[in-house]
């Protein structure tokens, strides 16, 4: 117990530099932001009266507000359970001991090198109306295509936006899940192999479950990003195509240039603070979805 207690200086020394860190990029800004969301300033953002925790219900009710969310709930709808599958289909594949392997894994997984920039890039190119290489392919076929586009037309411009986003996310679901498959037991698929349990019973029975921790912390990434989607709306849409606003999610709500709201600095750090709470109620709510399925330990 002595012992314990003579390194507890030491944790604390080593702990410092870590929260020196937090406290200054997260913990202030956050605070601030609070505090920010509580103002009401005039036009010229000088004369400044508390209007209270009042401003972020306004804010919360606002049509606005309501738009942006309902956009970013819809992003996350497209890209998360799409993320999930494709991410598990590809570990599946490539969780085997075959030849030149290896070549494959790295295919998969090199859209974790990716940016947001990059990725946006490439989808732009590659959907770009005029010379987009899947415009000029599939335009017999998708009209949309080439007029006016899938990043300008509203009814298409968010699921363009969205496969944009799964694939930049490729790479990480990947891994992750990947990761999972190589911590479960072959003991459990020699056994189910000898019992005559097919593929999809093995993987049903034995692999879904195993690597369930892997699932329920990729979603909860997942659908954080989504909700926090702003580098691939301002690179690609811009928040449009406008009048419908059909890709203004809650961050280019605040950060996009064209966003109403873009200099009013208390509005925004209402709605920021705003677009924490519900990251943080998708996340619970997912822990308490996840909470009777994921196991610990094999």
């Amino acid at each position: 117990m002595k012992r314990r207690l003579r390194d507890i200086p030491w944790a604390v020394t080593m702990l410092v530099p870590s929260m020196a860190l937090l406290a200054v990029w997260t913990v202030y800004p956050l605070v601030k932001a609070v505090q920010n969301g509580h103002l009401s300033c005039d036009s010229t953002g000088n004369r400044c009266t508390d209007a209270g925790w009042g401003q972020y219900k306004v804010v919360f009710l606002s049509n606005e507000f309501q738009h942006a969310l309902l956009v970013s709930i819809k992003l996350a709808l497209l890209t998360v359970p799409a993320g999930v599958v494709f991410g598990v289909g590809l570990a599946v594949l490539a969780d085997k001991q075959l030849r030149a392997i290896g070549v494959f894994r790295t295919i998969f997984s090199s859209t974790v090198a990716t940016s947001v920039a990059v990725a946006s890039l490439v989808w732009f190119v590659l959907l770009q109306p005029q010379i987009g290489v899947l415009s000029d392919l599939f335009s017999g076929w998708f009209p949309v295509l080439k007029n006016p586009g899938l990043l300008n037309d509203h009814g298409t411009a968010l699921s363009a936006v969205a496969l944009s986003s799964i694939w930049a996310n490729l790479g990480f679901t990947f891994i992750i899940v990947t990761a999972g498959l190589q911590s479960v037991p072959r003991e459990l698929y020699e056994s189910a192999y000898v019992d005559g349990a097919g593929s999809v019973r093995r993987f049903t029975d034995i692999t879904l479950p195993m690597i369930m921790p892997s699932l329920l912390f990729v979603s909860i990434v997942l659908t954080t990003r989504a909700l926090q989607s702003y580098g691939e709306i301002a690179l690609l849409t811009g928040g449009g195509p406008n009048p419908q606003k059909s890709t203004t999610t809650i961050p280019y709500l605040i950060y996009g240039q064209n966003s109403i709201i873009h200099n009013n600095l208390q509005i925004k750090s209402a709605a920021a603070v705003l677009l924490f709470l519900i990251s943080l109620v998708f996340a619970v709510v997912q822990f308490r979805g996840f909470e009777k399925r994921v196991h610990y330990g094999s």
